[in-house]
């Protein structure tokens, strides 16, 4: 990177120091030129825990202090856990899952810490700016099965401009053997021994193949690529497209675009934005020549908000054609929708190129993990992946009701 290399993907083990590396080529790229950088972890609290107050063990300092010392640093902020230079140059450190909200200058460099669990619509983002100003990225963090971040990996090992590299535990001289044999044991007490080899792997030999742990999609997903199911999909005109949403406030607004073919669905699309209105995404939509049918929303868009005149239910059915169906929640309807949604990514073919961010996601939708009573909870872990699979599961379960919900003589879909 110190010669001109602009793109880096490192795929290290844990206690390998990929953070710390990546802190201090920021911050010898910043002292070089004046610019603004950002330091990105998933979700901003983990960027304040990981990055901004961790405390280095061996030496009792903070890492960030380490990596910017006092006297380069002109001013700081702690509440936005921003950097700036005596040169200049600002540093902030940012989570990935709203980094379309992020305003000021443009960056000239970016790391994705953690890059395997981030939401690869940030890059997407960022790369039109860093290629226009000649900017650098380093991707840094371990495997989370066959992800985007794999998918980065091995295009860039062909790719000159870019410096790809794989370490294991035994690349990595901070163990021994003997360490590594009592760290895989603990693995295995904690999770069972085929989980917890597999968190072994993925931790510490850097394995893509490593299973998912507490994924609900990844084995449906996998086996989508298999069959061939992940492939270009064309629109068929004759067929009506249908939608289904996930509705945002603090966090993004997704819609999935479908077609009925048979017995299986087309999957055209997944749109993706936050702190845009309804009105975005129906312009998005509307430029594609699509004939309407359904557009399936979660129950709280048929509910007024501060700031609305409108509900989201009412707004779509102004700005679309087609019907707005509104998707009941009742208790527990969950768990059901998401066996459902197993049951329903088996019928369906996805567009690989429109459907490829939501894809991602819906394999890293997980379970929380318990480590107090080490195992994971009935209830998934809410991240970027959250929005894509409540938007699916909206569709899936509006479009053809579960047969659980009749037992529970819940209303039927509001047709508006």
């Amino acid at each position: 990177m110190a010669r001109g290399c602009k793109r880096a993907v490192l795929v290290w083990p844990r206690r390998h120091g990929k953070d710390d590396v990546s802190l201090h080529f920021m911050c010898w790229s910043a002292l070089q030129k004046a610019a603004t950088y950002w330091y990105m972890l998933p979700e901003a609290a983990q960027a304040r825990k990981a990055i901004w107050t961790a405390i280095n063990p061996h030496t009792g300092r903070k890492r960030i202090d380490e990596a910017f010392p006092r006297g380069i640093v002109k001013r700081k902020n702690d509440q936005e856990m921003y950097i700036e230079l005596i040169n200049g140059s600002t540093i902030q450190i940012v989570g990935s899952d709203n980094y379309n909200s992020l305003v000021g200058s443009p960056p000239y460099g970016v790391v994705f810490s953690e890059w395997a669990l981030a939401n690869p619509s940030a890059w997407g983002y960022l790369r039109p700016i860093l290629r226009e100003n000649g900017g650098w990225a380093i991707f840094n963090g371990t495997p989370r099965g066959r992800n985007h971040h794999s998918t980065m990996y091995e295009a860039g090992l062909g790719d000159d401009e870019w410096f790809c590299e794989l370490l294991t535990w035994k690349d990595a001289d901070v163990f021994t053997a003997e360490e590594m044999k009592k760290e895989r044991l603990e693995y295995e007490r904690e999770h069972g021994k085929d989980q917890g080899n597999a968190l072994f792997q993925q931790e510490y030999n850097c394995s893509f193949d490593a299973a998912v742990m507490g994924a609900y999609y990844s084995g449906e997903i996998s086996k989508a690529v298999e069959d061939g199911r992940v492939t270009k999909i064309v629109h068929d005109k004759g067929l009506r497209v249908h939608t289904m949403w996930d509705l945002g406030r603090s966090d993004s607004t997704v819609v999935w675009v479908f077609q009925e073919v048979g017995n299986s669905w087309h999957v055209l699309r997944c749109i993706a934005n936050n702190g845009v209105n309804i009105d975005w995404f129906a312009k998005e939509l509307d430029g594609h020549d699509y004939t309407f049918g359904n557009h399936y929303i979660p129950h709280d868009g048929a509910h007024e908000r501060i700031g609305m005149e409108k509900s989201v239910d009412k707004q779509l059915g102004d700005l679309l054609a087609g019907e707005v169906v509104v998707v009941p929640s009742p208790p527990g309807s969950r768990q059901v929708g998401i066996t459902e949604t197993r049951k329903q990514i088996n019928k369906c073919y996805f567009d690989k190129d429109g459907c490829h961010d939501g894809l991602e996601a819906l394999r890293m939708y997980r379970r929380v993990w318990d480590d107090k009573n080490k195992r994971f909870r009935d209830e998934p872990l809410h991240d970027w992946t959250s929005d894509y699979a409540d938007s699916f599961r909206c569709g899936v379960m509006g479009y053809e009701p579960a047969s659980d919900w009749g037992k529970l003589e819940y209303p039927k879909m509001d047709y508006v």
